[in-house]
Order: structure tokens, then sequence, then C-alpha cells
């Protein structure tokens, strides 16, 4: 069995403005540091064998500080990236809400059916973002590996590993450095 913790990365001024992110690559503000190195502390004692992350600076710099604190190494993944929201990254979300009213509503509604224009589906992201965790559970088998990601990539994981209903994935909380620890069974069937 692996022990995956997911973990989403610190705050950013852009999470306070509420201006959609995606897979453009604000640092974390002071409070997101401040949150990262509160988490390290309370992941201090879970002895963590090493962390995937995303490459986003918002990602990377919550790794580096857990890194440092636990004394493990960082591997980063690009398929670990937050959904790539085209049109609407940068911009505030009540600029959507003024461009795209329609469309921001079926996406929050029905998100399987709908994208942002010029971004990725979440059908898209999931088929990167399981073939991260494939690799991933493969090459680490009975370990203790943190995932330091985004919102949609850590629901999608959440929703497969946790056998919950995709249609949830857009509802699913996940504040700033929260985690969870999930136990997945390990397909091998090695010692």
């Amino acid at each position: 069995m692996t022990i995956v913790y997911l973990i989403r990365h610190g705050e950013t001024d852009w999470n306070i403005q509420g201006r959609y992110q995606g897979q453009a690559d604000p640092p974390l503000n002071s409070a997101g540091i401040a949150q990262s190195e509160e988490l390290a502390a309370l992941l201090a004692g879970e002895k963590i064998d090493l962390i995937y992350s995303s490459p986003l600076k918002r990602a990377l710099q919550t790794a580096e500080i857990l890194s440092r604190r636990l004394s493990v190494e960082v591997i980063l993944d690009p398929r670990l990236v937050e959904i790539h929201q085209g049109d609407w990254q940068t911009r505030l979300r009540s600029e959507i809400e003024v461009l795209y009213p329609k469309l921001l509503n079926d996406w929050e509604t029905s998100p399987w059916e709908v994208s942002p224009p010029g971004g990725e589906s979440l059908a898209e992201v999931q088929r990167r973002v399981k073939a991260a965790m494939d690799d991933i559970l493969e090459h680490h088998p009975r370990q203790r590996i943190a995932i330091v990601s985004h919102r949609i990539p850590i629901a999608l994981i959440k929703v497969k590993y946790r056998g919950m209903d995709k249609e949830t994935v857009r509802k699913i909380d996940l504040p700033n450095t929260s985690w969870e620890k999930i136990q997945i069974e390990n397909l091998s069937t090695e010692p």
C-alpha cells in the first residue's frame, strides 16, 4: 500500500483577488509562505519519503518549504499543473462573469461538458493526472509520497481514489495548503 498526501499549494495574491490562475505563474504571498511553513511543521512527524510537485511557482515554493523541513527530495512533474484556463487565466472572476456568463455557469454546473475558451477540458486534465499518478505509484510502491498540486488535479485524484462521483469535482472544497492522506492499494504483487 502506498500512502499519498494530497496537498494544495499555499495562498497567492491572485487567490485573494479572485483572479483565475490556471497555468499562469504567480508566486506565493507572505500568507502562503506562512501557511506552507505551518503545514511543514504539521507534517514533520509523517515520515514522508519524497515529494512530487507541479512546477508552477506556487506549488513548487510550497513543496520546497516542505522539503527543507522534512529533508526529502522534490521531483517536478509537469503533468501535475493546474488546468489550463485559456482566456480566463489572469482574469478576475467578475470579468469572466461579464464576458462569459453562460459558459461560466455551465462550467460550474456541468464541468465535464464544457471548458474555458482556449483551455483544457476536465477529461484532458484527468488523462494527464492519471498518467502521473500511475507512474508515481509504479515507481514508489509502499512509500509515503506527498503530491503538491492545484485544485483541479487534486480534486480529480480524490474523485478517482476515493470513489467519488465525477460530477462533484467542481464542488470539492480545497483551501490553500489543505491536505489529505489517502491509502492506495498497489497493483504489484512484489513482496
